[in-house]
């Protein structure tokens, strides 16, 4: 416990070096971006651990005494050590190797960029990939992950503090089974059910389209049930283009208009965004996303 109380805190030995090197409580204050009373209570606390007192309070400013003096060249040394350390530890990160975190929501993992990412470790074996891919996205600012592929409806939403790469915009459809189609268009009476993610429910406008549905609906939990279900013929479906474009078994029903999800986004955070690994992958999959630009928009083909 006695060691304890006695470690020097780095921290307070940088408030101690802005006062030395700037004269006043007042300059250290404006250097370090902190009020007055911050700068005083770190020196406090230094004194305290150091048990001496590190300057003396003159008109003119404040004058270091000989215990300061001593302490300057050895806090000097100290500040060099952690600036040798920050500066070899940031250089070993932009090497391509490490571990990249990325989150992104299941239906863009498995419909759509898992190809895309399968060739970004083959093309970069020494970095190690972990894809985060739940309807719980990870938090950039606790360092849950290194990158976020977000989609976002309106842009102002978007974090202050997170640096983002735009990507193109995702729309969406309503899908049918291609059996069930062609079923309804010879004439069969079977009504067709809404198929919904429970905690989204019913779109407003599902009386806008050609063909009708009961007023029950089939309710599931997640995207792949959801997807399954529309397959098996049990009736329409909202999904993005890229999932019921690119899928041979559905159809787009008739009569419906895409509609917008939002934009794709590539998010980083701080320090995190200038590792090489991450500025590689970033450039990599906002040229992947920029190429899927057709399919994501529901121009690769109508599908119905």
């Amino acid at each position: 416990m006695a060691q304890d109380r006695t470690m020097i805190d780095w921290d307070d030995v940088r408030y101690f070096l802005a006062v030395a090197r700037g004269g006043s409580v007042r300059a250290a204050a404006g250097r370090l971006g902190v009020n007055h009373a911050t700068v005083l209570r770190r020196i406090a606390q230094l004194e305290e651990r150091l048990g001496a007192q590190m300057f003396e309070k003159l008109p003119s400013g404040y004058r270091m005494t000989a215990a300061g003096e001593e302490v300057l060249e050895l806090a000097e040394q100290m500040e060099a050590s952690s600036l040798q350390l920050e500066t070899r530890v940031f250089g070993r990160d932009q090497g391509v190797r490490g571990l990249l975190r990325v989150t992104l929501a299941p239906p863009l993992a498995v419909h759509l960029l898992m190809p895309d990412f399968a060739d970004f470790a083959r093309l970069h074996p020494d970095i190690e990939m972990e894809i985060l891919s739940s309807g719980e996205l990870a938090n950039l600012t606790n360092r849950e992950a290194d990158v976020a592929i977000r989609v976002v409806y309106d842009r102002k939403t978007l974090p202050l503090n997170l640096h983002g790469l735009k990507g193109p915009e995702i729309f969406g459809g309503v899908y049918i089974s291609r059996d069930r189609l062609a079923a309804w268009r010879a004439g069969a009476p079977d009504p067709f059910r809404w198929i919904v993610i429970s905690r989204h429910g019913v779109p407003d406008w599902v009386g806008e389209g050609e063909v009708r549905a009961a007023g029950v609906p089939f309710r599931v939990t997640d995207a792949e049930a959801q997807i399954a279900a529309v397959r098996q013929g049990l009736g329409m479906t909202t999904l993005p283009c890229f999932v019921g474009d690119a899928d041979p078994l559905l159809a787009r029903a008739p009569g419906f208009d895409l509609h917008l999800y939002g934009t794709v986004w590539s998010l980083t955070q701080g320090e995190t965004r200038k590792t090489k690994r991450v500025q590689l992958f970033t450039e990599f999959v906002s040229r992947r996303l920029a190429a899927h630009a057709p399919l994501l928009a529901g121009r690769s083909g109508s599908r119905d």
